[in-house]
């Protein structure tokens, strides 16, 4: 870092009042201090405490101890924020945190749970309860955004099992085909926003739609007209007929993919050397038709869609054996292209219709980040019950984190191995009402986050939580 950055951010070293559950406390931006592990969280539990996300949380678990030696339930949700905001995907790994002395104080609770008591304590949760109270509060955090118009995507994906867990069997799983999984319905995600709204696990061979569609037409059926999606989006999975006629007898605007089958590409050389092709951006050019697909009960829009291949390529059947190959020279004079067919209700423009299925991309992004940074590949237990709540429960802190990282950022979404490690450091100094000596203060490091060197950024965001 040059002196004139340097001296930049020594003029910056302002301190910032942060309110928490264990009291008021100054935090200041120090360029040379250590940098720590969760070291952003004073912010965050700014964000939870003024937001009462997590006192209205903890209230409504319906979790019960008897004993006088039970933990108090708030310490064991807490136990469970902080190993989801650590990144942790295992249990065992709630022992690394056991020792802070810090945020635990922050959030209002004397100590945190060993791995053994937190999955006690999901045991003890009634399942059909425990599930209502999640999907309560994981719809609080998107309740007030549903009123404008949005875009509900349709995905489920697969986590890999290594034991004989409730549930493990093998079913579809492209990159690890014999694999025992489990199949997670994130069946709804709110587009462009990053928000999780739904999210069901079952088992390895229930990837289908029609093991989750259920679920979610009782939801949107459940919401008012003027929440539900403008449009619902979803891959080949979903271009079926169960699927789209029960969108079309609720009103409920559709586009999916269809799966390239004899039909689709008799649709697709019909229509090859016809002319009135319009572009569909980024290449791809398209054109509309109608089509009546065996099982479907009646003709719908659809939209071929064909890009122009260019450059050399290298063609191999996927049963051939290694070494019989078919090279395509780039001088041939044959055009090459590739297709995607879309499905829809709308009327929307060919156009629109392409870019709007390619934001669809965007989705898996969701997943990725999800199963790698936030353990929705992890905290198996041997039922299947643990597994439903640990989902919800870290779909909801992941929700809880982007709707925080997005008062810093508003425009753009941070992933959790960008927004969530330190990258500031920063010196708090712990001095609550009752505890005055200076001795007490201690150094730890915390993230301003979505900015790396303007402290102002961090005034900002403590105004804005």
């Amino acid at each position: 870092m040059g002196e004139a950055k340097r001296r930049e951010l020594a003029r910056h070293r302002s301190s910032v009042a942060l309110d928490t559950f264990g009291g008021r406390i100054h935090v200041e931006w120090d360029p040379s201090a250590a940098v720590t592990p969760l070291g952003q969280l004073p912010f965050f539990i700014e964000f939870l405490k003024v937001s009462g996300l997590l006192d209205a949380w903890v209230a409504d678990c319906r979790l019960i101890y008897q004993s006088n030696y039970a933990p108090d339930k708030g310490e064991v949700l807490v136990t469970f924020l902080l190993s989801i905001l650590a990144g942790h995907h295992r249990y065992a790994h709630i022992t690394a945190i056991r020792q802070d002395g810090i945020h635990p104080e922050l959030l209002g609770v004397k100590q945190l749970v060993p791995e053994d008591a937190a999955r006690g304590a999901l045991k003890k949760l009634d399942e059909s309860a425990g599930k209502e109270w999640l999907d309560r509060h994981l719809s609080k955090t998107t309740q007030p955004l549903l009123t404008t118009p949005w875009i509900l995507d349709l995905d489920a994906t697969v986590k890999c099992l290594y034991g004989q867990q409730e549930g493990a069997v093998v079913g579809y799983n492209p990159k690890k085909p014999s694999r025992h999984s489990h199949s997670y319905h994130n069946s709804a995600l709110m587009a462009n926003t990053r928000l999780a709204l739904r999210v069901d696990v079952m088992a390895g061979n229930e990837t289908a739609p029609l093991h989750s569609m259920p679920g979610i037409w009782a939801w949107l059926d459940s919401l008012p007209r003027n929440e539900r999606p403008v449009l619902l989006r979803g891959d080949v999975a979903y271009g079926n007929e169960s699927v789209l006629r029960e969108a079309e007898t609720r009103d409920q605007p559709y586009l999916s993919k269809l799966k390239l089958t004899s039909n689709v590409k008799a649709l697709i050389k019909k229509l090859f050397r016809q002319s009135g092709w319009e572009d569909a951006g980024q290449g791809w050019e398209g054109m509309e038709d109608s089509l009546t697909l065996s099982g479907w009960t009646r003709a719908r829009r659809v939209v071929v869609l064909r890009r122009k291949l260019t450059g050399e390529m290298l063609l191999t059947g996927k049963d051939e054996p290694q070494g019989k190959f078919a090279f395509i020279e780039g001088d041939v004079p044959t055009a090459r292209y590739e297709y995607a067919v879309l499905v829809t209700s709308t009327a929307h423009p060919i156009l629109t219709l392409a870019q709007l299925y390619r934001d669809r991309a965007d989705s898996e992004n969701n997943f990725d980040e999800l199963k790698n940074q936030w353990g929705w590949g992890g905290f198996t237990t041997q039922d299947l019950a643990r597994c439903q709540l640990m989902a919800r429960m870290v779909a909801l802190v992941y929700n809880w984190w982007t709707l925080f990282v997005r008062l810093a950022q508003p425009h753009k979404h941070f992933e959790a191995i960008s927004s969530r490690p330190p990258i500031a450091a920063w010196r708090r100094h712990a001095n609550p009402p009752w505890r005055t000596d200076s001795t007490d203060n201690y150094q730890h490091a915390c993230q301003a986050v979505g900015d790396t060197g303007n402290s102002d950024k961090s005034g900002q965001l403590s105004g804005n939580v």
